[in-house]
This record gives C-alpha cells, sequence and structure tokens, in this order.
C-alpha cells in the first residue's frame, strides 16, 4: 500500500520544525533530544521521498548520507558532498546530514 505522499510531506513539515525546535533549545551539546529529533527527521524524509517517487514518479534532490561513527562531522560532510569529474561540487544533490 503506497502512502500518501501529502501525509508524508505534512509528516516532514512536523520533524522539521521539532527538528529546529530540539537545535535551538539544546540543553548541552549531547542534548539526546537532537539525536532523536535527527532519526525521525531522517525517517520521514525517506518516507517522503519514497512516497513522491512511488506516487509521482519523482525524487527530491538530495540524499541520506551514512553515517560512520570514527570519523567527525566535518569529514563526514566531505565524504558526502557529491563531486563532478572536473572536482567541483554538484549542485544538483544537496547532502542532508549533521
Amino acid at each position: 500500500m503506497a502512502i500518501d505522499p501529502r501525509a508524508a510531506l505534512d509528516r516532514l513539515i512536523a520533524a522539521l520544525e521539532a527538528h529546529y525546535t530540539a537545535v535551538a533549545t539544546r540543553q548541552d551539546e549531547d542534548d539526546p533530544r537532537v539525536d532523536d529529533a535527527y532519526d525521525v527527521l531522517a525517517d520521514a524524509f525517506e518516507v517522503y521521498d519514497e512516497a513522491l517517487g512511488t506516487v509521482h514518479g519523482e525524487a527530491t534532490p538530495f540524499y541520506l548520507a551514512e553515517e560512520d561513527d570514527d570519523e567527525d562531522d566535518e569529514d563526514d560532510y566531505d565524504d558526502a558532498v557529491d563531486v563532478d569529474a572536473d572536482g567541483v561540487d554538484d549542485e544538483d544533490d544537496v547532502p542532508l546530514h549533521r
């Protein structure tokens, strides 16, 4: 059974708002509310992207980067940026990760 893309979008928007609130009101650097909101946001994005593809044959210009617990966030970002053969970042693909 396909998920309604509109409902998935509503869930994604709510997850974005909840993530922002968690980040803006974090108590310390390791606030578990931020990690929880991140996970909910990532899940909501995947559901929306899949629903959009299934129902409308379209995709978003974003992707979720694989998490690597052994490297810091800056290295993860460098690995996740899509670079063309000419060495320039491909602006069509925007990584979604922290």
